[in-house]
């Protein structure tokens, strides 16, 4: 007997930080929402992730997730932008976990591999997987396929994990 639950992966950034929320009950799957947080790019980094907080917040207490996903993106072309997606990354673990979720992080290789078949997948790959995975979803932006795609990852290997713990 499965038990649907709604899931929001995230995919996390600077400039924008992409959301999409799922149903998943056992193999079903359903899309619910999706969109992206922006930070003002002139403002102080301190502000830019105040903003980045306040919008995961209102997403969070909007679409009730019972559960949420996060990429876990641990290279980049420069030290300093590095430091600055970890820092983001870190707005994307905390606001949910304050929320009282559990939070699971992913590679980006792992999520294409479980949406796509490969975990070298471009990012046209994704978005037509998404398009067949979640018919009713139409993500604007990369940020918001790819969260999606990372809410998808989630709720395929939380399915693993209770069918292994029922056996």
């Amino acid at each position: 007997m499965s038990r649907s639950v709604r899931i929001i992966g995230i995919d996390p950034g600077l400039r924008r930080t992409g959301w999409g929320v799922i149903e998943s009950d056992g193999h079903r799957l359903a899309y619910v929402a999706s969109g992206t947080v922006v930070s003002v790019a002139r403002d102080m980094l301190a502000q830019r992730l105040v903003q980045l907080f306040e919008g995961m917040n209102i997403v969070l207490e909007e679409w009730t997730p019972g559960e949420a996903a996060v990429e876990n993106t641990f290279v980049n072309k420069d030290a300093a932008a590095t430091l600055k997606l970890g820092q983001a990354r870190g707005i994307a673990l905390v606001s949910p976990a304050l929320a009282g979720l559990p939070v699971s992080e992913y590679a980006p290789n792992m999520v294409k591999k479980t949406v796509v078949g490969t975990g070298h997948a471009g990012k046209d790959q994704i978005r037509a997987m998404i398009g067949h995975l979640l018919p009713k979803a139409a993500p604007e932006s990369e940020d918001e396929a790819d969260a999606l795609a990372i809410a998808i990852t989630h709720a395929h290997h939380r399915s693993w994990a209770t069918l292994e713990a029922a056996e």
